[in-house]
């Protein structure tokens, strides 16, 4: 059970290492973009060029979704990145439904465990497999590993990294399970926890009078998605310009500037704030192409704003 990218592949190493994949169940397809073209899952996508039989219902509750699984007769089930399972789908296959979540259990509960590690400005995340239950992401660990996060690595790079390292975890909790060799514990609540909320747009506006550290870990773990943003309001008119912040550098330095101010050169962007500057390195404008800072000061005058 899965539906983006980072599900593929621990579909994908079952089915390499010749696991008999009754069933795929993934989103229903939707319409996406400017020009709402009905678009399908990556899972569903890797399951046709594979001739698996696919499952995408619209309500994981009702009667005929029920029949419809437990006809599949699965002794196993994987939940990588789907959506919360009622209890008689996870307590279906004799063997049990395990879960893959982003994050050493039980940090970074919830929806975003990626991003939040790095907008925390952890140093070390990692990747761990347990057993569903009741409640969302609590329920008994089979497995973890340990991964370091890079100064600049951004949720994006982390998120393939955690992915391929993710399958690997899966496909050992699977022969785990199947040698009837595992050995499960408890998560432990005796712990002040760090959730992983869903993030929203309102959230990823760069508050510039953040710290440096916080600042270049707050665009670094919202890139590629769903991205940092700050506005830009021209000195003159007033008019305003919201700009995407994909990519940066933390510069630490004591300096007189005020918070905020740009510093600009023929290839350099910098901005002030507490304790240093923030070096931006790749932007999108309002309405046109991601692009290298350098490139877009070619074609937009920023002396002519100031933050907004």
């Amino acid at each position: 059970m899965g539906t983006p990218d980072f599900a593929v592949e621990s579909l994908k190493i079952l089915v390499g290492n010749n696991y008999n994949i009754v069933g795929v169940i993934t989103a229903p397809d939707k319409p996406a973009g400017r020009g709402q073209k009905i678009i399908q899952s990556s899972v569903k996508k890797y399951a046709l060029s594979h001739n698996l039989k696919i499952l995408q219902p619209t309500n994981l509750k009702g009667a005929e979704c029920v029949k419809e699984i437990r006809n599949l007769n699965a002794n196993l089930q994987i939940v990588v990145a789907f959506r919360m399972l009622p209890e008689v789908i996870w307590n279906m296959p004799e063997l049990g439904t395990f879960n893959l979540h982003a994050s050493l259990l039980p940090q970074y509960r919830g929806a975003a465990p990626i991003n939040w590690a790095i907008i925390n400005g952890e140093d070390e995340t990692g990747i761990s497999t347990f057993f569903l239950q009741h409640k969302i992401d609590t329920g008994d660990i089979i497995a973890q590993e340990k991964v370091s996060i890079g100064e600049n690595e951004t949720a994006g790079e982390l998120h393939d990294k955690l992915m391929n390292i993710g399958a690997k975890l899966v496909l050992k909790t699977v022969q785990g399970i199947e040698n009837n060799s595992i050995s499960t514990i408890p998560q432990n609540e005796k712990q002040e926890l760090k959730e992983a909320f869903k993030i929203f747009k309102p959230f990823c506006k760069i508050d510039w009078n953040k710290s440096v550290n916080e600042i270049h870990n707050h665009i670094r773990g919202l890139s590629p998605y769903p991205t940092a943003w700050t506005e830009f309001k021209h000195k003159e008119s007033n008019n305003t310009i919201s700009c995407k912040v994909f990519k940066s550098l933390k510069i630490d330095e004591n300096h007189n500037f005020e918070v905020g101010a740009i510093l600009v050169s023929e290839s350099e962007f910098k901005i002030a704030v507490n304790g240093g500057f923030i070096q931006l390195l790749e932007l999108q404008l309002a309405g046109k192409k991601r692009m290298m800072v350098d490139a877009l000061l070619r074609g937009f005058t920023i002396n002519d704003y100031t933050l907004n």
